[in-house]
């Protein structure tokens, strides 16, 4: 497994070692010491997601509030690019965002520290999505931006070779950054720090 720290810091790459014969391939996603020796902490899995997208959906950028969810991201069938998006109030890069594409032949993971956000781009139709995730879902603390507002500078289409984003009417209604940020929704940089050192209180 090898691990590559993200411009978007406290968010990792993983990569893991994958055994193919004439069988197939076998990997090892996750155990719990590769995520204590890369973060630092040990994380509970109180949840798992699975999305299954048609080529040129857009999911996010989406975020949680605090104590919220850290999520590892890795794709089972098809290909993705997970966006990276620091959207913690306060952070040295608030607004930095990173890119690592998912598939099914590389099976890289990424982790995604709370207050981090995201969004995925669907590259192949049935592109499925697996997210393991720290927290149970709770609607009243998730929280989103529009993933087209210019002030993210994430070229989307680009991302889709040119097709038009396909998105849910939740995230084509989502404020943009400007609005989100006057509104409080982003999480504080400092608290998020304060949690991953000390955990939930």
């Amino acid at each position: 497994m090898k691990v590559r720290e993200l411009a978007v810091p406290g968010a990792l790459e993983f990569t893991p070692d994958v055994h193919a014969d004439h069988r197939g391939r076998f990997l090892e996603l996750l155990r719990a010491e590769w995520w204590h020796e890369a973060i630092g902490r040990a994380l509970p899995v109180a949840q798992v997601n699975c999305s299954v997208n048609h080529r040129g959906v857009v999911r996010g950028v989406h975020f949680t509030g605090l104590p919220g969810q850290a999520k590892f991201v890795t794709c089972l069938a098809g290909a993705l690019v997970d966006v990276i998006v620091d959207t913690r109030a306060g952070s040295p890069s608030f607004g930095v965002h990173d890119t690592v594409l998912l598939d099914e032949n590389t099976h890289k993971i990424v982790f995604l520290p709370e207050g981090v956000g995201h969004g995925i781009a669907s590259l192949a139709d049935g592109t499925t999505a697996f997210y393991l995730c720290s927290d149970t879902y709770d609607p009243a603390n998730e929280f989103g931006v529009h993933p087209l507002d210019e002030d993210l500078g994430i070229d989307w289409r680009g991302l889709l070779a040119g097709s038009e984003p396909i998105l849910s009417t939740r995230d084509s209604t989502a404020p943009a950054v400007a609005a989100a940020r006057r509104a409080g929704l982003f999480p504080a940089y400092t608290k998020c720090l304060r949690l991953y050192q000390e955990g939930p209180s």
